[in-house]
């Protein structure tokens, strides 16, 4: 039976109904701080802790709970005759429900300009220990972090005077799930403004769960979304759905890719993406021309693909992109005109995210599982450095194709590797992307570009191990190749340039992409 119940929560949403019903059922509620001023407000009988423990609050606030007198009336077990016979020998009363929820450490760190200071005084300390102990001997005791909880508990009170079991275990679940959170943001947040960005030994994030799929990559799979317990700006999980079905696990994952691409651009550029691989990249001086020139870098393989804008798209645009099958379009705007176009289709899923084009923060790391274990790294920033770029060829880089070889790496940065891809004016012409020989990735972006690659800029993503693909460009009429270099074999290619009359240049900055 629940008879005796600590309510202290940050958080007082419906509170003070609970508290309510708690003392209509006869339960005595203790409490602190500013709960026990707001129940005392609403004419809810309560104690002040202190008067339980004969000890006053002190240090601020800093010390409240943290009383034998507390944690033993938690911790005690009902079925020890030990345990019974000590805490009655103590004097010690028994606590059979806590209702608690955290400092607001969360919303205190997203707070512009907070002082470190302000963020270490919402650290809870009393608050976790005593969910903790609940939660451990939630076999006796039960214990709410949650409002959403509320109703459930009430309702199993009013029918026996206590909880079961099972929504004892439940309660108790989720309050280690939520401590655990807790203290991976403070840790989190201790290694963002620290001067030793070292990863620790022991890893622990946070995140936040956004919905539950249909289903995950294949429909067997079962699959959840999560999203940083801390929203990053410009990301896909601060999207708004204006139109369509809900996301699937492949369009979040897809989306999520184009929107990184994007990124890289700061011309008005569209951005296709089919299976995570950019399949059509094109920027103009307008949204419009930006669009034309990514489908028309591949019109099949944009069929049932990701398109993502970083320009308001306009009913022009709109129409144009409205004749195909696309999966999701994502952009900053769209005039009043797009969106009645673009929503008359049911099943297409439009996105606005006003900061599309914000670059991923600092402090973001990439995360990818494996059987048993996790790599963490940074994010790949940049694409090269103006300084470090080295012409390696007799024949000198024509000044008019910069723009296409930047362009070029740009995108080959987003292909999975092995990736190359052939561009011209600011426009894909051919992607090869994920093969297992570099030849093979070339040949595929070569053979699609076709009479296209004439005069067109290559782009790979790392070394070419062998001359081959240099010959193969030349057969295209490639006029000039960005790459990394660094092979012990990368005269073979200069060579092979030289003789075909084709400029080549090294970045030093490889951009693999598993």
């Amino acid at each position: 039976m629940i008879k005796r119940a600590i309510i202290s929560v940050s958080d007082k949403t419906g509170i003070a109904d609970f508290a309510r019903k708690l003392v209509e059922l006869n339960v005595e509620i203790l409490s602190t701080g500013g709960t026990a001023k707001l129940l005392e407000k609403e004419g809810i009988p309560c104690k002040e802790v202190s008067e339980i423990t004969g000890f006053p609050e002190c240090l601020d606030g800093r010390v409240k709970t943290l009383h034998p007198l507390i944690h033993g009336g938690i911790l005690a077990m009902r079925d020890n005759p030990e345990h019974m016979k000590r805490v009655e020998e103590l004097g010690i009363g028994l606590i059979d429900m806590i209702v608690v929820n955290l400092y607001p450490f969360k919303a205190t760190i997203q707070k512009p300009g907070v002082a470190f200071e302000e963020c270490v005084e919402n650290i809870d300390i009393g608050g976790p220990s005593m969910l903790r102990a609940a939660a451990k001997n939630h076999k006796d005791v039960t214990v709410i972090t949650d409002p959403d909880d509320y109703e459930q508990v009430l309702s199993e009170m009013k029918a026996t005077g206590d909880t079961t079991y099972e929504t004892r275990f439940k309660l108790a679940k989720k309050v280690f799930e939520h401590t655990a959170a807790y203290d991976a943001l403070i840790a989190n947040y201790f290694l963002s403004v620290s001067e030793d960005k070292t990863l620790p030994k022991q890893y622990t994030v946070t995140f936040d769960k956004v919905a539950e799929m249909r289903y995950g990559e294949n429909p067997h799979q079962k699959a959840t979304f999560f999203q940083n317990a801390l929203p990053v700006k410009g990301s896909l999980a601060e999207a708004k759905q204006l139109n369509g079905k809900e996301l699937s696990y492949n369009n979040i994952s897809d989306t999520d890719a184009t929107i990184n691409c994007l990124k890289e651009f700061d011309e008005p550029t569209v951005v296709a993406v089919k299976h995570a691989n950019p399949c059509g990249v094109g920027s103009a001086d307008n949204i419009y021309d930006a669009w034309v020139k990514a489908y028309e870098a591949d019109s099949v393989s944009i069929f049932g693909g990701i398109v993502a804008a970083n320009r308001e798209i306009d009913g022009k645009t709109a129409a144009e992109m409205a004749k195909i099958f696309l999966e999701v379009i994502v952009a900053p705007s769209y005039t009043q005109e797009a969106l009645d176009i673009l929503c008359a289709k049911k099943n297409l899923r439009v996105l606005v995210l006003p900061d599309i084009s914000a670059p991923i923060p600092d402090g973001e790391f990439n995360y990818k599982r494996v059987n048993g274990g996790l790599l963490v790294q940074d994010h790949d920033r940049g694409i090269y450095n103006e300084a470090e770029l080295k012409t390696v060829t007799k024949t000198e880089i024509d000044p008019a194709l910069k723009d296409d070889m930047l362009f070029a790496m740009k995108v080959v940065k987003h292909v999975k590797s092995n990736g190359i891809v052939v561009v011209k004016n600011k426009q894909t012409l051919g992607v090869g992307p994920g093969q297992t020989n570099r030849i093979g990735a070339a040949k595929i972006a070569l053979d699609f570009a076709g009479e296209k690659a004439k005069g067109a800029v290559l782009g790979s993503d790392a070394f070419f191990p062998f001359s081959d693909c240099v010959e193969t460009a030349h057969e295209y009429g490639i006029t000039a190749i960005v790459q990394p270099g660094g092979s012990i074999r990368d005269q073979e290619s200069i060579d092979a340039c030289d003789k075909y009359g084709i400029a080549m240049l090294f970045t030093g900055v490889r951009h693999f992409r598993h």
